[in-house]
């Protein structure tokens, strides 16, 4: 049984008539990626103040390495919010060295540390220029920097990528995986689904103040499997579907050549029996399972939590 690191117990706060969390459990595991997962003023910002004690819960408890939450903590927890927060007129060398000292970093490690990811990302240039002097991706690194510099057990990033170009959110992808991989364990909060299929290991999607999913990712995406098949196949469509039988055709489609069917299996049938039917019809390709995407799922869960 994997070991904890953060557990939240039926935490629940509202801000005057506004509910923003409504009984939220959630446990990440150690050196694990949990996604947290959720739509626009869904709750899922207060959960992270609370974690890193902005804010406290109205009620509900919250566990750091099995023990409740308390300040002590603060200095064992990295926080890289959605709204940065970098001073614009200082240095970029001076500012990095400062805020690495209010984490309990000695200055001579905190430049020691500081040296050697300024050459990790090449950006040894920038250190006697001004925050304001840099684009968004560049202050976005600084800040990645000073998130991780003091080597917390758990590190909250909300968003990290923004700002970033395709080369820039790879290189800090591999850093993630790399901190994880040295004992870290993330909480990973982001609009950018294929990201999440990417990186994490468990998901919670909150929606509306209430957790309405949780689990482990490959499980969730195994669960919302509908027994849907794509075929790619050579012959017509009218002889593919003489050999359907109460399958449902989806979709129809062609790619260089080959025709392409999307079918729905009815219930009960197993694949093999699809394919022993329509083999002497037509000659098959390839066939692959349609496993829904992480965004399929966000879609169809909070849709279907309108409803409730």
């Amino acid at each position: 049984m994997a070991e904890e690191i953060f557990r939240s117990e039926n935490i629940t706060k509202r801000y005057a008539n506004h509910l923003a969390l409504d009984n939220v459990s959630i446990t990440v595991d150690k050196q694990s990626v949990f996604g947290l997962l959720g739509p626009n003023g869904a709750g899922k910002t207060s959960l992270i103040r609370i974690i890193n004690q902005i804010m406290a819960p109205d009620s509900g408890t919250a566990y750091f390495n099995g023990e409740p939450l308390c300040p002590e903590h603060i200095c064992r927890i990295g926080y890289l919010p959605e709204e940065r927060g970098l001073y614009k007129k200082m240095k970029v060398g001076e500012q990095a060295l400062y805020l690495a000292q209010l984490k309990g970093l000695k200055k001579s490690v905190a430049l020691e540390r500081l040296k050697e990811w300024f050459i990790k990302f090449e950006i040894e240039a920038w250190w006697d220029k001004k925050v304001e002097e840099l684009s968004k991706g560049m202050q976005q690194k600084i800040q990645f920097i000073i998130t991780v510099l003091h080597e917390p057990e758990l590190l909250i990033f909300d968003e990290p990528f923004s700002g970033f170009d395709p080369i820039n959110t790879e290189l800090i992808k591999n850093e993630i995986l790399a901190l994880k991989e040295n004992g870290a364990t993330i909480i990973f909060s982001t609009h950018n689904m294929e990201s999440v299929e990417e990186l994490c290991d468990h998901i919670a999607l909150i929606d509306n103040s209430k957790k309405i999913l949780d689990g482990k990712l490959k499980d969730i995406r195994s669960s919302h499997k509908s027994n849907t098949y794509n075929i790619g196949f050579r012959g017509d469509f009218a002889a593919l579907k003489k050999g359907l039988n109460g399958h449902e055709l989806i979709e129809e489609g062609q790619d260089e050549g080959l025709n392409k069917a999307k079918i729905k299996l009815a219930d009960g049938i197993r694949l093999n029996t699809l394919l022993q039917a329509i083999i002497p019809h037509v000659e098959v390709e390839f066939c692959t399972e349609q496993i829904p995407s992480i965004r399929d799922i966000f879609i169809e869960e909070v849709n279907k939590n309108k409803g409730r």
